[in-house]
């Protein structure tokens, strides 16, 4: 369990605190609002063996707790937090590993009050008493939702004694989610230490790669970096596809040999204190590109590049797609992959074959992280402080009849961090080779 930085988790708190205070009112006369956030739930992966856990973004985002079997219930009226966690147990803890117990989450992790998950039953109802608003969000753990409106009921029959209960229950993502979106000095030093270590990995397997070498043989010197330098966990599962394999966009099996002649698509990324990396970059299994795989590749890095360059303030996601469909697009009539004028092209989505996914996501402690894409039913401007991905790619099937035989089976995709700042943006990852003669640089290393 990670007892530091209480301070910075506590700080988190009080500042969504004063986020739901803002929205309710000033908390008087039953308007006041009650905040819950449980753990992740446990899950089997087969017979008694269980996933490797990790703690909900959002619980651990507000506590810095990692234990499962956790729920946190915040005042937003008095600004008191009460945990709900295991008990204390010599003979699981032999078994398990150490736990913070009652005692442990007050003493370490700020709780104003704690008790044994076994008392939530109990102490829920009494929480939501004279508190208009519940935000928790509904839908992603039915055990916990049947636990959570059973004490909204329960607080709801005590109306006639002089009590009010919550009439509304909203999604705290509404409001968690947008601080998680802007990343505060503290988030963005773990999100370049996790941004380091997967440049490290992501150099190791430019050097060492060779042919005949397995896919999963760079998929173990990964992740092998990864935990030496202190990742707790890759922040995804690491895709590692050579030849035809890189143009399934999610390949996963990363078993195949590698042959001399084909392209190496690696999309891994480290996640460090929580916060993810995210990664992908395609190079020559062998020493060179051929020409076919160095015009593909050569297209999707000018794309790329162009679409880094819209990173700034005011500019939107869709801006920077735009940005990268119509670079590709323009590059795939002057290879004659693609024929006719590029407007009325793009407008029919004649890429979409080469090209079938979007350019940007939000980058933070989950992958594809919280946070709006849209405000008003607009594209949402791009603001300092928000953390993104460009990532375009070109993928032909090795089945794909349409164009000649020498372009099928190349799979390109490259893909980088990127932090909106009040000027140029900030490549988390730029450290990582790119540009051929780099990527060659590196191979040769």
């Amino acid at each position: 369990m990670c007892t530091c930085h209480s301070d910075l988790f506590a700080k988190r708190r009080q500042a969504f605190v004063e986020a739901v205070r803002a929205r309710t009112g000033d908390g008087t006369g039953g308007t006041g609002a009650v905040c819950l956030f449980p753990a992740t739930p446990v899950f089997m992966r087969n017979s008694d063996v269980e996933h490797d856990y990790r703690q909900d973004s959002d619980l651990y985002y507000l506590t810095g707790f990692e234990e499962p079997s956790t729920v946190l219930v915040v005042d937003a009226t008095s600004g008191k937090s009460t945990m709900f966690v295991r008990p204390r147990d010599v003979e699981r803890e032999i078994w398990d590993g150490a736990r913070a117990g009652v005692d442990g989450v007050k003493e370490h992790f700020a709780a104003d009050e704690a008790f044994t998950l076994d008392k939530l039953a109990e102490q829920l109802p009494k929480l939501f008493e004279n508190k208009s608003k519940l935000y928790y969000r509904l839908g992603l753990d039915r055990t916990m939702d049947d636990k959570v409106l059973a004490a909204v009921d329960r607080a709801r029959a005590r109306a006639k004694l002089g009590f009010s209960w919550p009439v509304e229950i909203i999604d705290p993502g509404t409001l968690l989610h947008e601080m998680r979106l802007f990343k505060s000095r503290d988030d963005l030093e773990a999100m370049r230490k996790a941004a380091a270590i997967t440049a490290d990995a992501h150099l190791r397997a430019m050097s060492e790669t060779k042919p005949g070498m397995r896919e999963f043989q760079v998929e173990a010197m990964i992740l092998e970096t990864f935990r030496t330098q202190g990742s707790e966990r890759p922040a995804y599962g690491s895709i590692v596809g050579s030849g035809a394999n890189a143009t399934i966009l999610h390949y996963r099996q990363n078993n195949k040999k590698m042959e001399d002649g084909e392209l190496l698509l690696i999309d891994a990324g480290a996640e460090y204190a929580y916060y993810a990396s995210d990664v992908t970059r395609t190079f020559p299994v062998g020493a060179t590109f051929s020409k076919p795989q160095e015009a593909i590749y050569q297209l999707v890095l000018d794309a790329q590049e162009a679409g880094i360059q819209k990173a700034v303030k005011g500019s939107t996601l869709v801006d920077i797609h735009a940005t990268c469909v119509e670079v590709i697009t323009r590059g795939l009539v002057a290879l004659g992959l693609l024929h006719g004028e590029i407007e009325p092209l793009i407008k029919d989505e004649a890429y979409k074959p080469f090209y079938m996914h979007k350019t940007s996501h939000w980058l933070g402690m989950d992958v594809h992280d919280a946070g709006a894409y849209f405000t008003g039913g607009k594209p949402r401007e791009l603001e300092p402080g928000m953390v993104l991905t460009v990532e375009p790619g070109i993928y032909i099937g090795k089945d794909y009849d349409k164009v000649p035989a020498e372009w099928r089976g190349i799979g390109v995709r490259i893909e980088d961090d990127i932090l909106v700042t009040d000027g140029s943006p900030d490549n988390l990852t730029r450290s990582i080779p790119k540009t051929v003669a780099d990527l060659q640089r590196a191979k040769a290393a």
